[in-house]
């Protein structure tokens, strides 16, 4: 660990959060292309409504339009859409050897889609399954709300404060704050500098993990 800097050395570290699209993977090409069309169908200012989408549950989505719809149903329509529009989905950079190299008691996914299309995503983009996942059918209330993170801890049997939460949509961010872990914002797909008083990171390449005494974990950065 020669010339890497200790990441929150005083907190005790029991896990990592991860959420998925943006922070470990990166589907914005193969989303957006489904949502414009779902946009245009619907009569909706594709240019302003992409930037909105990122972070929260394609259903909250749907109902923040206002639209005569089922939100239900056009959110399933979508889901089945991205399931198969898969074009473009790669890891972040150096996110496939970080998650390998975490142990299995000490990390967990956890995102605003559905289960189904959390597992296409990651195994599109050569990710290791996770341990632990929890998807938007696990939580009544999605981010900004805290509860997925809080239920994320809770099933890898850890304190959400002894945690680092892995975020790049203000929504996630807002839901880490509220949970009470430490967080780090990973910006590589960010098309403007973020203000924000956390931790930022493109990726993960200059990211080490290793295991500390009683299963603790430890975070360092070159």
């Amino acid at each position: 660990m020669t010339n890497h800097r200790r990441l929150f050395p005083d907190h005790h570290l029991d896990a990592f959060l991860f959420d998925m699209d943006g922070t470990i993977l990166t589907s914005i090409v193969a989303a957006e292309r489904v949502w414009a069309r779902w946009a245009r169908k619907h009569g909706l200012n594709v240019e302003a409504f992409l930037p909105t989408l990122h972070g929260v549950r394609t259903i909250e989505t749907v109902k923040r339009q206002n639209l005569p719809v089922d939100p239900e149903a056009e959110a399933r329509w979508i889901t089945e859409q991205e399931m198969v529009d898969t074009d473009g989905i790669t890891e972040i950079p150096g996110a496939a050897r970080f998650l390998a190299s975490l142990p299995d008691h000490g990390w967990a996914i956890v995102t605003s889609a559905t289960r189904d299309l959390a597992l296409r995503r990651i195994e599109i983009a050569g990710l290791p399954m996770p341990p632990v996942l929890v998807t938007s059918e696990d939580v009544v209330r999605g981010k900004p709300e805290p509860d997925c993170f809080l239920l994320g801890a809770e099933r890898l049997g850890v304190a959400i404060e002894d945690c680092v939460i892995f975020e790049d949509a203000p929504a996630g961010i807002q839901a880490a704050e509220a949970s009470g872990a430490q967080v780090v914002v990973i910006t590589h797909t960010h098309r403007e500098p973020m203000s924000t008083p956390h931790l930022t990171v493109p990726g993960y390449d200059a990211l080490e993990a290793r295991e500390g005494p009683n299963e603790t974990l430890e975070l360092f950065q070159a």
